[in-house]
């Protein structure tokens, strides 16, 4: 029998385990993907990307390819029953509701299989690819406490089937962790979900409309005598009509449970026609894709056994699709977790930092849990339709940061410290960094701050300082660069340039300054000095110290983690703070 090892075992190539892939292959780290289709998905599936996983994306250099073959949703309707029969248009807004910092202010739609696409052709790179198909057919983890603490050390122990092979199609994979991201690993380590399904029962269909409903290329929210609709736009001419069935249409009466086989995509079509009548609907050709669904509002009791088995994703939350959370949801619990397996597996930070993933995105998931069964239940609702479209716009609107992903916050933990707030008043720390643009001090060229925090695993420390070019301020900001370059810093400590990635953003004009004036601890390369100015053009930039809520008189220390939120601020002038962030997680590297 074939046996090998490997620092991280993937099971599961949905979102949540190519992003966890895709992230762990470009930190070098040693990985294997499997998953028990032999081929991708064509149509169908999960299809929105909102605004926070756009930047996440991003940071991965894969938001420019997703834009560009997505449909774009900037505006959502709303739609009620018209006295005069049939519906009529309540209203419409921003499909992310203003005030946002939202770089990337709407949503992305495109079927999963692309989107899928994206990271095999990225991960690729990186020499790896799924194996595939292949199942897993037994789960152990060692009992051996001395084992479970030693990140080097092999605990876990995966037997796999090969499908596409006849004869030595068995394999023992020993791994130091694995991450499931897929139902079979969680019930196999007795992992219960919390939560209950609802009664509300959904059909849904792809296809390409012939249509002369004005809001088809806009995300609409329909309510009429006849039931409930979401009409979803997607890539090309493609549109997703969500809509609601009732328990007679799709229930088996003897066993309770959902049949499939009593709706099919005509049914579901024509409760379509009926609840956008007075307007018109027909598929021009076959109807791509079809299912149907009850909602189901769950959470995980745990997301990990012992720190070396974690389960993502679908495995983890379950919920209704309409607020488009799941694999938003399912690519950000990878995405905070990959960068703490690269962390231990390096020796650079204690084994314990990975408690931090089940207290994170287990709490934004009961969160989430309790955001979409509100949702749900609004949704569904069939009387008092004004009243109800009324209730559905205000919850849209309060809940915009939390569904578009930019509101998340994380607690305080080891590595979200907020007790100096005030010296970044409005960068909030465990939310994601507010993109804003600056300017680089070498050409003056406009840069998203987000386009210097690329995923590549190191903390960003962003140190922000007055006009150097001023008498009275020059010699703090030289003091700030020696407390940095100084050898009992947290920056040679743990490893330099390897785990932290400096940059200053001054205050000064660029008519005033170079990028070689700042200390060299500040300016190890032209492109790590920015201004808080406007660009040649005075197009973009400036108004950085304002937004973020930063004195520009004094500074300050903004520590940005490898997933992108802010994990402490600080003034600029104590070092101590800094120090005793990282040194709450993060173990010496010794020469």
């Amino acid at each position: 029998m074939e046996e090998s090892k490997v620092d991280v075992l993937i099971i599961g190539a949905g979102p949540a385990g190519l992003m966890c892939a895709n992230a762990l292959a470009h930190a070098k780290i040693p990985v294997r993907i499997i998953d028990k289709r032999p081929a991708d998905i064509l149509a169908g599936q999960a299809d929105g990307i909102h605004a926070r996983t756009l930047e996440i994306l991003q940071s991965y250099g894969l938001a420019r390819r997703l834009i560009d073959e997505s449909a774009l949703i900037h505006r959502a309707a709303f739609y009620i029953p018209s006295p005069k029969g049939g519906i009529e248009r309540l209203r419409r807004l921003p499909a992310i509701v203003a005030p946002t910092t939202a770089r990337y202010p709407f949503t992305c739609t495109l079927h999963q299989g692309a989107i899928e696409a994206i990271f095999h052709d990225d991960m690729k790179t990186e020499g790896l690819v799924i194996d595939r198909p292949t199942i897993p057919v037994s789960l152990e983890l060692s009992q051996d406490e001395a084992q479970l603490q030693d990140p080097e050390a092999y605990p876990v122990k995966v037997v796999v089937q090969h499908l596409d092979r006849t004869i030595d199609d068995t394999e023992v994979i020993h791994a130091k962790f694995a991450v499931g991201a897929h139902s079979w690993v969680r019930k196999t380590l007795g992992i219960n979900m919390e939560g209950d399904m609802s009664d509300f029962i959904w059909g849904v269909i792809d296809m390409n409309p012939d249509t002369d409903y004005p809001d088809v290329r806009n995300l609409a929210v329909v309510h009429s005598q006849a039931g409930s609709s979401l009409v979803i736009p997607r890539e090309g001419d493609l549109v997703r009509l969500y809509v609601q069935l009732s328990g007679a249409d799709v229930i088996d009466p003897e066993t309770g449970r959902l049949d499939k086989t009593r709706v099919n995509p005509q049914k579901v079509l024509e409760m379509a026609k009926k609840i956008l009548h007075p307007y018109r609907i027909d598929p021009i050709g076959d109807i791509r894709w079809w299912t149907t669904y009850i909602v189901g509002q769950r959470v995980a009791n745990k997301y990990t056994v012992n720190e070396r088995v974690f389960i993502a994703g679908d495995a983890c939350h379950t919920h209704s699709p309409k607020a488009g959370q799941g694999m938003n949801a399912s690519m950000s619990d990878t995405h905070n977790l990959a960068w703490k397996l690269a962390y231990v597996l390096r020796g650079w930070a204690d084994i314990s930092l990975l408690k931090t993933y089940e207290s994170e995105r287990r709490q934004f998931a009961v969160d989430l849990i309790n955001f979409d069964r509100q949702y749900a239940a609004l949704f569904s609702e069939k009387v008092g339709m004004k009243v109800v479209d009324d209730s559905l716009h205000d919850m849209f609107s309060r809940n915009g940061q939390f569904t578009s992903g930019i509101g998340i916050r994380y607690g305080p933990s080891s590595i979200v410290h907020n007790d100096y707030q005030s010296a970044a008043s409005r960068l909030i720390v465990g939310e994601r960094m507010v993109p804003h643009i600056f300017i680089l001090a070498s050409n003056a060229v406009p840069v998203n701050i987000h386009d210097a925090l690329p995923s590549d695993t190191r903390f960003k420390v962003l140190v922000f300082v007055g006009d150097i070019a001023d008498e009275t301020i020059a010699p703090q900001i030289r003091r700030v660069g020696e407390q940095l370059a100084a050898k009992d810093s947290f920056l040679h400590r743990y490893g330099g340039s390897e785990v932290f990635d400096v940059l200053c953003i001054s205050a000064s004009s660029k008519e005033d300054v170079d990028w070689t004036d700042f200390p060299k601890v500040l300016s190890s390369h032209w492109s790590k000095v920015f201004l808080d100015d406007e660009d040649m053009h005075r197009r973009a930039g400036g108004g950085g110290f304002s937004a973020y809520g930063i004195d520009p008189k004094s500074g300050a220390i903004v520590i940005v983690r490898p997933d992108g939120h802010v994990g402490l601020v600080a003034p600029s002038d104590r070092r101590d703070v800094v120090d005793a962030y990282f040194d709450s997680f993060l173990l010496p590297i010794t020469p």
